[in-house]
């Protein structure tokens, strides 16, 4: 059985020489997988990734919380209104949501706070599940999706917060886990302590190289989804088809 990556970025550089083979390959080793178009100017660039390999790449876009110090309000609302008028060819926003490890300046956080709420108010109006980026500000990330993001779909992407696993579960909120959880002690206890009914594969590629490998590849979901297999004491098929499951549901796919 294929797994399904859901969080990758096919439009870097890094995939610039081999990519359409690249991807061809892909299709023989996975059922599908999300490419994540989070900087204003790889929006064209991932569309035609996406079209060209329609029913295989699928899209979302979103700004990543730590571009925010390059961008004035000006490109952040005409970005804004492409999204709206591309809702057709995107299956989610993200990645967006705050990033406090990179980001120490409060007037940044405060912005980046102020377009996080922009793009899940942009969620609920295009009706597309919403896609997060936490680092080291999960609990301002909670309190604002709590507040202002009820009636989404709601995805955590690369989560390690294993202490918030309970509030995650009251939120009915989805989380996936990529090859961190090869080498990170709390994305363990997160896959452990989560319900495999709220999890889904991902590898953040290029990023998350696996042992001797030049760069991440979504080839890796199948390493997590062995690991989590092993933390979880089940079937590596019932984890791929569990985690498949959720993925089909969760951004309506066909």
């Amino acid at each position: 059985m294929k797994s399904f990556d859901v969080h990758c970025h096919l439009e870097q550089k890094d995939y610039d020489e081999d990519r359409d083979e690249f991807i061809k390959h892909l299709k023989t080793k996975l059922s599908g997988l999300i490419t994540c178009s989070a900087h204003i100017n790889d929006l064209e660039k991932s569309i035609k990734i996406s079209e060209e390999h329609k029913n295989f790449v699928y899209l979302m876009v979103g700004i990543h919380p730590t571009y925010i110090k390059d961008l004035t309000e000006k490109q952040i609302n005409d970005f804004i209104n492409k999204i709206t008028k591309l809702k057709d060819k995107i299956i989610a926003i993200g990645e967006v949501g705050l990033e406090y490890h990179w980001i120490k300046d409060e007037k940044l956080r405060e912005k980046q706070r102020r377009l996080f709420i922009i793009f899940i108010n942009l969620a609920k109006k295009l009706n597309k599940p919403l896609v997060i980026h936490s680092r080291d500000a999960q609990e301002d990330t909670f309190k604002i999706l709590e507040k202002e993001g009820k009636g989404l779909k709601i995805l955590l992407h690369c989560f390690s917060y294993h202490k918030e696993a309970e509030r995650v579960k009251k939120n009915k909120w989805f989380v996936s886990i990529g090859p961190g959880i090869l080498r990170s002690k709390p994305t363990r206890k997160s896959a452990k302590k989560l319900p495999l009914q709220k999890i889904m594969l991902e590898t953040d590629s290029p990023w998350f190289a696996i042992g001797d490998q030049k760069r991440g590849t979504p080839e890796n979901v199948l390493k997590v989804a062995e690991k989590i297999a092993e933390l979880k004491k089940l079937p590596v098929k019932k984890v791929i088809e569990q985690t498949n499951k959720n993925t089909q549901e969760f951004f309506n796919l066909k």
